[in-house]
């Protein structure tokens, strides 16, 4: 029988959810997913989980269970449909819906990139083109700055920055749909860059900055060169970019010249990462870990401890960066594995500040059930459904946040 047991959370510990515009609003008529979606390349997401007109109620639910931290995205389509041409009804719907997070005490993060872009930006050629980053999403980042700073409480400027490119450009189904490797790394380039240097922009604002990476816990499960040259490979492509910049103010992608940017060195002021699965190496291939592990609704392993090891991997590199978990969850319709995942997440976690990790807060993905991209409403993320019941997932987070208290059971 599970044994519940109090654990002391450091002071100011950030307890959170997150969401995205295109997942909880439906993708913009201006965007280039909405493009995608139309060309039956991914399902139609309508109006998401109806966030645009529900985001009072959401707000209150979360705050009564004790979440004061949500992150959300301020979608460029939406703001600007047309380049220079601003829509001030949305403009002002993104204000309203920070304000609202602030009325029942919530901080609101925002992210000005959650793997959506305006076709016109898109058409552009996006982030292959370097005036696009220098001068365009420059000015976009400023823009936003100056217009909803004074209600933002926290910046994520860029969601998954390490995986954006493989996904638009390597084959992985997002938009353009691209499978080039040269401009995969140079996409993955400009992206490094755009994030940090709107990180520098919008730490003027006096609001704290967090990254968010997309890491995965890669564990070699023998000892063949093959096996530790594929975990080489990977930690350069997914890893080191982002941790070097960071730390050293050297960017050093995979198929690019390396480079020296010293003004972008401690530009976020906490390391941000989401964690959903591991990755195991056999033989130099890509399998489960565990091997055997439940598998979950998308096809990876569920692995809650894989979430401590990169803590202790991203404390060694970054001994001095503070870290914030800025997404955890699973996707599936089975709150009950949805609650012992969360329960041995949190478990994880509070072992990991016991260890000396300077973890500053965690945010689960995600608030309400919403669209999830390429498999549409099939795998609910929430600890909250569509029609606004609070799930039994939920409780763990709010005993959590509101008493201290985690179950000390153990899941794979």
């Amino acid at each position: 029988m599970a044994k519940e047991a109090w654990m002391q959370w450091p002071d100011g510990f950030i307890w959170g959810t997150g969401a995205s515009s295109t997942q909880s609003e439906g993708a913009a008529p201006a965007s280039d997913w909405w493009k995608w979606e139309r060309a039956g390349h991914a399902p139609i997401s309508g109006e998401g989980n109806r966030f645009s007109s529900r985001f009072v109620q959401d707000f209150d639910l979360l705050s009564k269970l004790g979440l004061k931290h949500h992150r959300l995205s301020i979608e460029w389509a939406r703001i600007e449909p047309e380049q220079g041409v601003y829509d001030a009804r949305a403009i002002a719907l993104y204000r309203s819906i920070l304000q609202a997070a602030r009325d029942a005490g919530i901080i609101p993060w925002a992210c000005l990139h959650h793997f959506t872009l305006p076709y016109w930006f898109a058409d552009l050629g996006g982030f292959l083109v370097t005036k696009n980053r220098t001068e365009v999403w420059r000015r976009h980042v400023d823009f936003i700055a100056e217009t909803f700073g004074d209600l933002v409480g926290g910046w994520q400027p860029v969601n998954e920055t390490n995986y954006y490119a493989l996904a638009a450009y390597r084959g992985g189904g997002w938009p353009p749909g691209q499978n080039d490797r040269d401009a995969c790394a140079v996409v993955s380039e400009a992206i490094h860059l755009a994030t940090a240097e709107a990180a520098v922009r919008l730490r003027q604002t006096g609001a704290p900055v967090a990254s968010i990476f997309g890491l995965s816990a890669m564990v070699a499960q023998d000892d063949e060169p093959a096996t530790l040259s594929r975990i080489a490979h990977i930690r350069k492509t997914h890893w080191d970019p982002g941790v070097g910049l960071l730390r050293d103010g050297i960017l050093r992608v995979p198929g690019r010249p390396p480079i020296e940017r010293p003004d972008l060195a401690g530009c976020f002021d906490l390391f941000g990462f989401s964690y959903y699965a591991a990755m195991g190496v056999r033989s130099g291939q890509i399998v489960m870990h565990p091997p055997d592990a439940e598998v979950s609704p998308l096809g990876y392993g569920i692995w809650a401890d894989g979430l401590g090891i990169i803590l202790d991997e991203l404390h060694a590199a970054l001994p001095h960066t503070p870290i914030l978990i800025a997404e955890y969850g699973i996707g599936t319709s089975d709150d009950d594995l949805r609650s012992r995942y969360l329960t041995r997440g949190l478990a994880v976690t509070r072992e990991a500040i016991a260890r000396g990790i300077d973890v500053r807060g965690f945010f689960h993905w995600t608030a309400v059930d919403n669209y999830e991209w390429l498999h549409g409403f099939d795998v609910p993320f929430g600890i909250i459904d569509c029609d606004r019941k609070v799930q039994t997932s939920a409780g763990v987070l709010q005993r959590a946040a509101q008493s201290g208290m985690v179950c000390e059971e153990k899941t794979k």
